[in-house]
């Protein structure tokens, strides 16, 4: 067989052989230019979920995924610096963060990802604004983010065109919780931004992809270990998903939350976004997130991101002139004292509903999702239901709600616990 021939490597992976780094650029190389095949693709990454690639395979993947396109590098008058999420329910902390790390004189290049699984995409949430355009070139998304502090866009076909393929392969044969896939898919688009710090939110609990916390801790610990190995300065959170973040899930119902933080709103979702920005700025050596998000100065941010990348000038002063609304709206009616949710299941009804994605090239309803949702230890009744539908059709909605009701215990339990269950630093 030739050196360019994958099933060796492929096989090596499966055999627990791991993976070098020849045998990683032949991947990431093949997958960029479309020499490995997608039945090839599917089977290494069904080795790496099944037989893992080890330390040294773990970072040789991340740096040849990084490696098969451009890296950037920028010249700004202050510190370049981004946060990553593994993806929850109702998480639009990327929204909110952005702005406010750049108010304070950093500049964020946020490069993000679609929907994948259960979870939400911030690229969805944000494509829910009409005209907003997430894929710029390399030369408009410098300027963007020189002039406004920060943009939030998907991966240009130059930046990391390896995960950009690969993602959505993980998608679709069910290996999205592979560490180490997981580890060369967040780092390698990361590390091709050309970041002097980065900040990693890795979710833990029932609407996590990983939901113990020894998986949680692991993944962070990969994730460190390989960023800072790879010369850029990273910390990582592992942060609360036994509930939904944002009382919303659904791309322009999360939007609509992320705005009103941006204007005053207060919750778990502005809590975690300030802690998280705190972190971001302390990797630039800046502070001042709390007076940014109060004076307003975060969401002239945002307004000028928005228009920057193809949306209306008035979308923070009339978010309900341009967000859409889904045609049926129904409440879930509950009694009782929410004890714990199945958050993962909520994310699976968001998708069923059409708010995200079976296949990778599945058209999604901004519309729908679902709103108002109770947290843990609230109580529901007659005026005030678990949250409400909204949908393309009443029998999706009717559907929903079944399965709504499914996902939440009512009852006694614990009280939630804290929204950071731990940091993790180089070591």
């Amino acid at each position: 067989m030739s050196q360019s021939d994958p099933r060796p490597v492929i096989a090596g992976v499966r055999d627990g052989r791991g993976l070098d780094d020849h045998g990683a650029a032949l991947i990431a190389r093949g997958l960029a230019d479309g020499s490995v095949s997608d039945a090839q693709a599917g089977a290494f990454a069904m080795a790496a979920l099944l037989a893992g690639l080890g330390e040294g395979g773990r970072v040789a993947l991340t740096r040849a995924m990084r490696d098969s396109g451009r890296v950037l590098r920028w010249d700004l008058p202050g510190p370049v610096v981004d946060k990553h999420s593994t993806g929850g329910i109702g998480d639009t902390v990327s929204l909110i963060l952005a702005p406010i790390v750049a108010a304070c004189g950093a500049y964020v290049p946020m490069i993000s990802g679609r929907g994948l699984g259960h979870t939400g995409g911030t690229l969805d949430k944000l494509e829910a604004i009409p005209d907003f355009r997430t894929q710029l070139s390399e030369d408009e998304f410098r300027r963007t983010v020189a002039a406004t502090g920060c943009a939030i866009v998907a991966a240009g076909r130059d930046l990391a065109p390896a995960d950009a393929r690969l993602y959505a392969i993980r998608d679709e044969t069910a290996t999205v919780g592979s560490i180490d896939l997981i580890t060369a898919s967040i780092l390698s688009k990361k590390l091709a931004a050309g970041l002097d710090g980065l900040v990693l939110d890795v979710k833990q609990g029932s609407g996590a992809f990983l939901r113990s916390p020894e998986a949680a801790l692991e993944l962070a610990r990969a994730l460190v270990e390989t960023a800072n190995g790879a010369g850029c300065r990273t910390m990582a959170y592992i942060t609360d998903m036994d509930q939904p973040l944002a009382r919303a899930a659904g791309n322009a119902l999360e939007l609509r939350e992320a705005i009103a933080v941006l204007k005053g709103a207060r919750g778990a979702l502005v809590e975690l976004s300030l802690d998280l920005s705190v972190a971001c700025l302390a990797m630039a050596d800046l502070e001042g997130a709390g007076q940014a998000l109060a004076s307003g100065h975060a969401a002239e941010r945002f307004a000028r991101m928005v228009v920057a990348q193809g949306g209306p000038t008035d979308l923070l002063e009339r978010p309900e002139a341009h967000l859409p609304d889904a045609p049926v709206i129904l409440p879930i009616p509950a009694r009782g004292r929410v004890a714990a949710i199945d958050t993962q299941a909520l994310g699976h009804v968001v998708v069923a509903l059409g708010g995200g994605r079976l296949h990778a090239g599945d058209r999604i309803d901004p519309r729908v999702g679902l709103a108002d949702l109770l947290r843990i230890g609230e109580e529901a009744g007659p005026d005030r239901p678990l949250g409400f539908v909204h949908a393309a059709t009443m029998s999706a909605a009717e559907a929903a709600i079944a399965s709504v009701q499914s996902a939440y215990l009512m009852g006694d339990g614990p009280a939630p616990g804290p929204l950071i269950r731990c940091e993790v630093s180089p070591e």
